[in-house]
């Protein structure tokens, strides 16, 4: 099976359960390549977040996995996202995640918009029914399109999938875990893939070449 990644995790730097050396150690038996941390965050808590994130991947590297800092801006005013990305990046944040229009959060209407339109913007995570538009202006900036296995938000992973589809965008699988309960095998990961309608093939491609990808604009 080819190596997987999952680039959207919390830790307790916002709403997750574990810091950051279990999550790498969880992952790490797991079986995955690399994790990025990616906790929420707004103008109150960005700097404070990446700077404790700063550093600790070469701290974990003995765990046998890479792992990445970054942050899941969140529940901003769509006008701020492309400030607050920007600034994201300068503060040291590797991925950038959007919580994009998810069906089960008072998400401002627009964030999808702002985010797929934004070059500092990695990974639109949960964008629930996002437009055939916005689709094509996360193609156009490079913009990568979540399928998650997380509770509520997965509830449009077929939706988006076939939107991706259409408009020829990038799609990755992530978990937003929260919790040690929320972190899946790799054989896991690949099915909420399949379970949104892709072939096998394409599933590892989005769980395995897309994160690489990613990775590789860093």
């Amino acid at each position: 099976m080819s190596m997987v990644y999952d680039l959207h995790v919390h830790s307790i730097f916002s709403d997750g359960e574990l810091i950051p050396a279990e999550i790498a150690r969880r992952y790490a038996e797991k079986g995955f390549k690399a994790v990025a941390i990616t906790d929420h965050a707004d103008s109150s808590n960005m700097e404070f977040v990446l700077r404790r994130l700063q550093g600790i991947g070469k701290e974990l590297e003995a765990h046998g996995i890479e792992v990445i800092p970054g942050i899941e801006l969140t529940h901003l005013p769509p006008a701020k996202i492309p400030e607050l990305a920007a600034e994201a990046k300068k503060l040291g944040a590797a991925i950038v995640v959007v919580h994009g229009e998810t069906i089960v959060e008072p998400v401002a209407r627009g964030t999808n918009a702002a985010a797929v339109a934004c070059e500092y913007v990695d990974i639109l995570a949960h964008p629930g029914f996002i437009t055939l538009e916005e689709a094509e202006l996360a193609k156009e900036h490079g913009v990568y399109l979540e399928l998650t296995s997380r509770r509520g938000h997965c509830l449009t992973n077929g939706y988006v999938a076939s939107i991706a589809k259409e408009a020829k965008a990038e799609l990755v699988v992530c978990t937003d875990a929260h919790s040690p309960g929320d972190i899946l095998s790799p054989e896991e990961f690949i099915s909420v893939a399949l379970g949104s309608g892709m072939s096998r093939k394409y599933s590892e491609i989005i769980t395995s070449v897309n994160p690489k990808r990613i990775l590789g604009r860093l």
